[in-house]
């Protein structure tokens, strides 16, 4: 009895080394013999290198009927690189790889043959299809990584007024405009880039049907884009009439002071910003720059005049086009007069003389008052 134990022991004990042998072989064969043909099999699957994805809220346009309309939002990609010390064959890879999108053929194999990096940039900004495509090529040393870039889907519209996101020494933040004053609202924390490459593509699909979701971090304008592209064509026209160096205006709700519009005239294209030689151009004159008062000051004036009863809408006078005080000359802005005109007129027409004329009516001293 006790040998039968024994015999059955034994034979178990045999059972579990051999298996144990069976085991610790496999495990030889996958991590030291053929180590790296698995490897690279892994790294085929997988984005490289690690590092954060641009993540960053949208600005938003309000339409009258209170629609939002995406100003300032991200469009994602692939990023293609090679690793130099896996590629086998940087010829082979590069026929296959241009079959599939243009790839300077140059710079790839340059930047192949770069054997002691592990990662070269080729190309940004791959469409999902073109990335599926080169992944399905299975090529060692053949790299994607997600990407996402700001994009302003109305091109030039409000352009002063929403900025744009650049490079602020090796980070991304807003440059200009609403991208820079609400940087920190705006900016949000990347996500780690290693993930399955088909993961990645089915887990944007929530991205893309939840697109019209309120996120923490987005930033909605009281702009109207119909009204802020009427606004911006009239101040075309405007420039073209009169040949200004610099045209601009603002439309505000004055019960509530919300800005339905502004707009500038030149502006520029925030999606190619860097194609513009002048810098000056992409800050917002509306709210940054210092002007003379002007015209806006002539219905205080007005308003004086009639508060003091110096004048009333219908006082009248010769409007001769100029006028002389303290040997200086004040001319109406087209250089011509218009007769007889009354107060009213003078508000229509934005009259300088007329404006001078009311203050001579009241006096230095109580105008100052």
């Amino acid at each position: 009895m006790k040998s039968k134990f024994q015999s059955r022991v034994r034979l178990l004990f045999l059972f579990v080394a051999t298996a144990a042998l069976i085991l610790v072989a496999n495990l030889y064969v996958i991590q030291i013999s053929k180590g790296e043909i698995y490897k690279e099999k892994a790294e085929r699957q997988y984005v490289s290198p690690s590092e954060s994805v641009f993540d960053r809220g949208n600005i938003n346009f309000s339409s009258k009927d209170g629609t939002i309309i995406s100003a300032a939002t991200l469009k994602s990609g692939f990023i293609l690189a090679v690793n130099p010390k896996k590629l086998k064959n940087p010829q082979d890879a590069y026929r296959r790889l241009s079959a599939i999108m243009p790839i300077d053929e140059a710079k790839f194999l340059a930047k192949s043959s770069k054997k002691d990096d592990s990662h070269e940039e080729i190309e940004k900004r791959i469409s999902d299809d073109k990335a599926e495509k080169i992944s399905s090529l299975q090529i060692a040393g053949v790299e994607l990584s997600r990407e996402n870039w700001r994009i302003y889907p109305g091109g030039k519209m409000a352009a002063n007024t929403l900025g744009f996101v650049g490079y602020n020494g090796n980070s991304i933040s807003g440059r200009y405009g609403l991208e820079r004053y609400y940087e920190d609202i705006l900016k949000r924390s990347g996500d780690s880039a290693y993930v399955n490459f088909f993961a990645e593509i089915f887990s944007n699909i929530n991205k893309v049907v939840s697109q019209g979701d309120r996120r923490e971090g987005d930033i909605d304008t009281a702009i109207d884009p119909v009204l802020q592209s009427f606004f911006e064509n009239e101040l075309a026209s405007t420039t073209d009439k009169w040949h200004s160096k610099l045209t601009l205006g603002l439309i505000m709700n004055p019960m509530n002071g919300e800005i339905y519009s502004i707009a500038v005239n030149p502006t520029f294209d925030p999606n190619a910003y860097g194609s513009e030689p002048d810098v000056k151009i992409f800050i917002n004159p509306v709210a940054e720059n210092l002007y003379e008062m002007g015209s806006i000051i002539k219905p205080l004036t007005m308003a004086a005049g009639l508060d003091s009863g110096a004048v009333t809408a219908d006082t009248t006078y010769n409007d001769k086009g100029f006028l002389t005080l303290n040997k200086s000359t004040i001319s109406n802005y087209d250089h011509k007069g218009n007769g007889i005109i009354n107060m009213q007129e003078v508000l229509n027409k934005s009259v300088n003389t007329g404006a001078a004329f009311v203050v001579s009516k009241m006096g230095k001293e109580n105008f100052a008052k």
